[in-house]
C-alpha cells in the first residue's frame, strides 16, 4: 500500500529519493553477489580461479571455500551501496529537473544521458573508497586472509600503501567508464521506458493508482528496460571497470603491482598480457549475467519504491 503522505518540500522529495534508490541498490547487489565476487576474481586472474568459467568458478568456491564465501564483500558491499545507490538516483531526479527547465536544445535532446552521467559521478565521488574495500575483501581466499574487516582493511591500505591515494586507487578510469555507463543506463531505461507506454500501454504499463490518468511500468515492464539497459551500458564501459579492478586490487600480488601505475599503463599492461577477449573483456561473460539481472532489479525497485512512497504520478504519452 503506497504511503499517503505527499512529498511537501524539496528536502521531503530528496529524503524519499534517498530512500527508494538505497533500498533498490541493496536489493539488486544482493541478488547478484555470488557473481559479483566470481567476476572480481575472474577480472583480476586470481590463481584460484583464473583457469575456471562462470559457473565452474561459482562451484570452485563453494567446494574450496563454503557457500557462505559466495558473499564475501557483501558486508561492505551493503555498507556502500545504499549511500552509492541513493546518492545516484537522487541525483539523477535532481538533475533531470534543472537540465528539463533549460532551453538549449542540445542539452534538451541528451538531458537524461547528462543527468546519468552527472548522477554517476556524483555517487561514485562519494563513495569510491568503500569499492575498493569491498574488491579487497571479495579478492580474498579462504586461508589467506591479509583483511579481518572493513575497518581493518582501509586502515592497512592507508598506513600501508600511501594514505588516502590508496582507497583512492583506480578512480580515474572509474570516472571515465561511470560516464557512458550510468549515462547509458539512465538514458536507455528512460527511452524504452517512454517507448514501452508509447507502444506497449496494455502488456507492459498499467494506469497509475493516483488516478492522474498516467500510466507506469508494470513488473515486467521494468524489469525489461532495465535489463536492455543495463546490458548496453556494460557493453560500453567494460574495459574500464577491468581496469578499474586491476589497479585497486594490484597490492594483493607481487607479480601485479605494475597495475597500479596509471589508468593508461594498466590498459597498456593488459592489453599487451592478455589481449582484447582474454583482458580486457575478461568476465565479460559474468558480467552479462550479473549486470543484467541487477539492473533489472535495480531499476525495477526504485520504480516500485517511487510509487509506494508517492514520487511517481504515472506519465502520459501522447
Amino acid at each position: 500500500m503506497a504511503l499517503k503522505v505527499e512529498p511537501k518540500s524539496n528536502l521531503d522529495f530528496i529524503l524519499r529519493n534517498l530512500l527508494a534508490g538505497g533500498v533498490a541498490g541493496m536489493c539488486a547487489k544482493t541478488t547478484v553477489a555470488p557473481l559479483d565476487r566470481i567476476k572480481i576474481l575472474l577480472q583480476a586472474q586470481s590463481l584460484q580461479y583464473k583457469h575456471h568459467g562462470v559457473f565452474g568458478g561459482l562451484m570452485a568456491i563453494v567446494k574450496h571455500e563454503s557457500f557462505i564465501a559466495l558473499y564475501k564483500g557483501n558486508g561492505a558491499q551493503m555498507v556502500r551501496i545504499f549511500p552509492y545507490a541513493a546518492s545516484q538516483f537522487t541525483s539523477f531526479e535532481i538533475y533531470k529537473k534543472y537540465l528539463s527547465g533549460l532551453s538549449i536544445p542540445m542539452i534538451q535532446h541528451g538531458d537524461k544521458f547528462i543527468a546519468g552521467a552527472g548522477a554517476g559521478l556524483t555517487s561514485v565521488t562519494l563513495t569510491y573508497p568503500l569499492d575498493t574495500i569491498r574488491a579487497r575483501l571479495a579478492f580474498q581466499i579462504t586461508g589467506e586472509h591479509r583483511y579481518t574487516g572493513i575497518a581493518h582493511a582501509a586502515s592497512s591500505m592507508f598506513k600501508s600503501e600511501g594514505g588516502i591515494r590508496a582507497l583512492y586507487r583506480g578512480f580515474v578510469p572509474t570516472m571515465v567508464g561511470m560516464v557512458p555507463y550510468a549515462g547509458f543506463s539512465f538514458y536507455c531505461f528512460e527511452s524504452l521506458k517512454y517507448l514501452c507506454m508509447k507502444y506497449f500501454p496494455t502488456s507492459l504499463c498499467r494506469k497509475c493508482d493516483r488516478n492522474t490518468g498516467g500510466l507506469v511500468l508494470s513488473v515486467p515492464g521494468k524489469l525489461v528496460c532495465g535489463g536492455l539497459a543495463g546490458a548496453v551500458a556494460q557493453s560500453v564501459s567494460y574495459p574500464l571497470d577491468v581496469t578499474r579492478r586491476r589497479m585497486q586490487l594490484a597490492a594483493m600480488d607481487p607479480a601485479t603491482k605494475h597495475f597500479g601505475i596509471g589508468m593508461f599503463s594498466t590498459l597498456a599492461h593488459i592489453y599487451r598480457e592478455n589481449g582484447v577477449i582474454k583482458g580486457l573483456y575478461r568476465g565479460m561473460s559474468v558480467n552479462y549475467i550479473r549486470a543484467i539481472p541487477m539492473v533489472a532489479t535495480s531499476f525495477s525497485t526504485y520504480e516500485l519504491m517511487k510509487q509506494l512512497l508517492n514520487l511517481d504520478t504515472g506519465m502520459k504519452v501522447s
